[in-house]
């Protein structure tokens, strides 16, 4: 990176620069990126907006007070954290329950599964990343959807 600071010491903007970082954010699903050059550091950050996934034919009209349904969902998922047999993610990106789009799903509910077993795959930066299950077991629940973005650290699957 060249100096971007002005004789009067202030720092100038490299605005190509934070650009391509805000395309970055976009193309691979991110909520923050940083760059760090010396003394000087560049964040981008954006707001990611959570949607339900529900059938479209079941939407009910738009109603005040969704905020109980958000706090119940983020319940729900602290106690599957907390859950002995939660398969976490390992990175940020995207879950695919299947190997190709309308494929059959490596797991489901119910399904017993033996170490190394892939159980999903995390696409991260058009990588795909087969998840596989860290021990043998009975999946109680999948706690993603196909093609949901998923977070670091995020329960994806508990195994009983």
């Amino acid at each position: 990176m060249t100096d971007k600071t002005n004789p009067q010491g202030t720092m100038r903007v490299d605005t190509d620069l934070v650009r391509r970082l805000a395309e970055m954010l976009n193309e691979n699903d991110l909520s923050e990126i940083e760059v760090e050059d010396g003394d000087r550091k560049i964040v981008v950050k954006r707001q990611m907006m959570t949607v339900a996934a529900a059938p479209m034919a079941h939407a009910a009209p738009l109603a005040a007070a969704p905020a109980p349904q958000v706090q119940a969902s983020v319940a729900e998922e602290s106690l599957a954290a907390a859950h002995a047999g939660a398969v976490k993610s390992p990175m940020v990106g995207t879950a695919y329950l299947a190997g190709e789009p309308g494929g059959k799903p490596f797991v489901s509910a119910g399904q017993k599964v033996s170490a190394g077993d892939t159980l999903l795959i995390v696409e991260a930066m058009k990588v795909m990343n087969p998840i596989a299950a860290p021990r043998a077991g009975t999946i109680k629940e999948v706690l993603v959807q196909d093609a949901q973005p998923v977070e670091f650290d995020q329960p994806l699957v508990i195994i009983e």
